[in-house]
């Protein structure tokens, strides 16, 4: 039974389950506002549904689950002066997070392929990640001027150890068994499992004993786990400046992880590096609601300044690779600037609770 259907989304009835399928393919199942608002609507429908006991999310197409918002639609608006449908977008997007997170009835995701940006607000807040051989997470705001949102100011830094703010800062892309290590994904299975898992869901079959039927023995971990104490060691410190002397300090060995490390960060918006690092620093204290309201006050900041601009232009538009930041550098960053974006807005602010 078809609820509603359209090109870029589609709901369905399906005995138990309520299913919404991304489907924007081509575009990697990117977001548009049109997306977010149905499938909010539709979620809070199901939720007053008695005959819906739980819903399952994916994406179509099989490259990926969802690459986040759509970055470059919104970079056109907020290029022709459009600040207030930027600004619409955002926090449409951020009350679809906020629900997911307090949703009332089992909430699955089930993630074959690129999980990011915004497809992490709809997934990781939910109460099931099932990641597949291919799941690829990353939030990479940090290399666009923008900074991790969709409520990774509340996950981030409640990973184990120091991860979320590695995670944060630098952008880095996490495979499905570092996912499960560290609870980004809470199972794993084979893609072609996945309509499998739909079926005994929508019979209205017990969740935990439908997916330990689907998956097998947990995947390989990666870099991420492996590195693991390094990442603790070296995002422990107090700032930016102090980590990236502990990276280079460890990379003076020859290790090529630590190095690495470093150049991606050196590479990354100094101004979304120091906003990130911050947000990892504020959010262990933030509940959800507030975290997300906070997340609103930067991306009304960000949004007016020229970075993100640039990034989107260096990395989607143009594709040269060659962001012009500014400013260039951490040292040029004035603290004032980072404080000042996460101060509460004029006026009355949105509710995320």
């Amino acid at each position: 039974m078809s609820d509603r259907a359209d090109p870029e989304i589609i709901f369905e009835r399906r005995g138990r389950v309520g299913l919404i399928t991304l489907n924007r393919p081509k575009a990697l199942n990117a977001l548009t506002l049109s997306m977010i608002r149905a499938m909010h609507a539709q979620l809070q429908a199901w939720a007053n549904d008695e005959a819906v006991t739980r819903v399952v999310v994916r994406g179509a197409g099989g490259r990926a689950f969802c690459a986040g918002g759509d970055i470059r639609q919104i970079y056109e608006l907020g290029k022709a002066g459009r600040s207030a449908d930027t600004l619409a977008f955002w926090l449409a997007e951020y009350q679809l997070d906020a629900y997911v997170k307090r949703y009332p009835k089992p909430y699955i995701a089930l993630i074959e392929g690129v999980v990011m940006g915004g497809g992490v607000g709809i997934s990781l807040h939910g109460d099931v990640r099932v990641a597949s051989e291919k799941y690829m997470f990353a939030m990479p705001e940090t290399g666009i001027g923008y900074f991790p949102d969709v409520g990774m100011s509340y996950a981030l830094p409640r990973l184990p150890g120091r991860t979320g703010t590695y995670l944060a800062v630098t952008g880095a892309r996490v495979g499905a068994g570092d996912a499960l290590a560290l609870g980004l994904a809470t199972h794993a299975a084979k893609a072609a499992e996945f309509d499998a898992i739909v079926e005994a869901l929508a019979q209205g079959d017990d969740i935990e004993a439908t997916l330990a039927a689907h998956t097998p023995d947990p995947p390989e971990t990666g870099p991420l786990v492996a590195e693991r104490s390094l990442i603790d060691e070296c995002f422990s410190a107090p700032s930016v400046h102090d980590i990236l002397g502990r990276l280079d300090v460890a990379a003076s060995s020859g290790a090529s992880f630590p190095a690495e490390t470093a150049s991606l960060i050196r590479s990354r918006s100094p101004t979304s590096v120091l906003i990130a690092f911050e947000q990892m620093r504020r959010g262990v204290d933030l509940s959800f609601a507030e975290a997300m309201l906070t997340e609103y006050r930067l991306c009304t900041r960000v949004m007016h300044g020229h970075d993100f601009y640039e990034g989107v232009r260096s990395v989607i538009v143009d594709k040269d690779g060659k962001p012009d930041w500014r400013p260039a550098t951490l040292d040029a960053v004035d603290p004032a600037t980072i404080a000042a974006a996460f101060e509460p807005l004029s006026g009355s602010e949105p509710s995320f609770a």
